[in-house]
């Protein structure tokens, strides 16, 4: 019994460390700076956070995996653009996620956009989509290839 108590401690604290190492950034223009200045892509997930049902399972079973967070570190800037129904987004940053939402033309969620921000003055000028995915089955080795394969060649 209390091998098992351990075993569910140390796999509770591998997910509780994944999802505190990653950064989503929800504010686009410091997503663009960071992606500039690392020159890595920006992977941008549309969701509705507190009520989309496959939002909820690929977070679960993707976004808080050591696999994730380990990817994503070295690949990606992350970026959330949210759509919660339960909580008020501050007015400037629901401006920002309907502009991205329009300029991508999300129509459902979840979906996530792989993609290089503009480098002039202006990020959002120039963008440059990569590719895009949703919900995979199959866990986090299956939905990183789905959207791996748009990651710029270096």
């Amino acid at each position: 019994m209390k091998k098992i108590l351990l075993l569910i401690l140390i796999i509770t604290s591998f997910n509780s460390f994944a999802q505190k190492e990653l950064n989503w950034l929800t504010d686009f223009n410091e997503a663009a700076k960071l992606s500039v200045k690392t020159k890595k892509p920006i992977l941008a997930n549309f969701t509705g956070s507190d009520w989309c049902g496959w939002c909820k399972v690929l977070h679960k079973e993707v976004f808080s995996t050591p696999e994730f967070a380990k990817w994503a570190k070295k690949n990606v800037i992350l970026l959330v653009v949210d759509f919660p129904r339960k909580t008020k987004l501050p007015t400037a940053l629901q401006k920002q996620n309907n502009a991205l939402q329009r300029a991508f033309g999300v129509r459902g969620y979840p979906t996530v956009w792989l993609f290089k921000p503009g480098e002039g003055e202006n990020p959002k000028k120039d963008i440059q989509p990569l590719g895009k995915t949703g919900y995979v089955r199959g866990g986090a080795k299956k939905w990183i290839a789905s959207i791996a394969q748009y990651l710029p060649k270096k």
